[in-house]
């Protein structure tokens, strides 16, 4: 039975399960939850209501990262996402890189936008904003000399990395200084696999609160 992905195309962590099933040309139906029907099929699944989730017959895999691995073990192509050897502890650690360091205070800045004005955080969206600098200044040395995050091959890491440099680079730009983190962005985008998943995704720029730049 061919596995279904409950998410969202504009989903940042819908495109980092989305970017491992391109990279290895892994059959899947794509269950979109801007569909009704999915979106209910997807709260019988996972009442928690975070996704995305892969379904693959009877058995339900949540979190992102964890569908990368479990693609990476179940459907394996010809990108291996996870290293079978100790490299694969800095896979895994800038992938938590990228989701905790990068993508939260991202997300801190998105959704502080949707609260009401009399409600919003000015001093947290500040720190998510230092954060995010930090994040930023410590990534340009660590891609000094590599073309992936962890290293020469594209990994669960750089699955990470794409939806997560996307998106904080609009809420809170990378400084042009940082030509390490600039010129690695641009290698992502460029990516096939990552491509894709923001070309599907154009029809809902209109979503993104703090409004989506002209570019990209």
């Amino acid at each position: 039975m061919t596995p279904k992905l409950y998410g969202h195309p504009f989903s940042s962590y819908t495109q980092k399960a989305l970017i491992a099933l391109y990279e290895n040309e892994t059959p899947f139906q794509f269950r979109s939850l801007e569909d009704k029907q999915a979106e209910a099929e997807w709260i019988g699944l996972w009442p928690i209501k975070r996704f995305p989730l892969l379904l693959d017959d009877d058995r339900s895999v949540m979190e992102a990262s964890v569908i990368v691995e479990y693609l990476d073990l179940h459907y394996p192509g010809r990108t291996a996402l996870v290293p079978r050897d100790a490299h694969a502890v800095e896979v895994r650690f800038m992938d938590r890189f990228f989701d905790n360091y990068v993508m939260t205070p991202m997300q801190k800045i998105v959704l502080d936008r949707l609260r009401p004005e009399e409600s919003r955080d000015s001093f947290g969206v500040a720190d998510a904003r230092r954060s995010l600098d930090t994040a930023y200044g410590w990534l340009n040395e660590k891609m000094e000399g590599r073309e992936w995050a962890a290293g020469e091959d594209f990994s669960l890491a750089d699955c990470a990395a794409a939806p997560a440099l996307f998106y904080a680079d609009w809420a809170h730009p990378i400084d042009n200084a940082l030509v390490n983190v600039k010129a690695y962005r641009q290698r992502l985008l460029a990516r096939p696999s990552f491509a894709r998943a923001v070309d599907e995704a154009r029809p809902y720029r209109a979503y993104f609160p703090l409004g989506a730049p002209d570019r990209d």
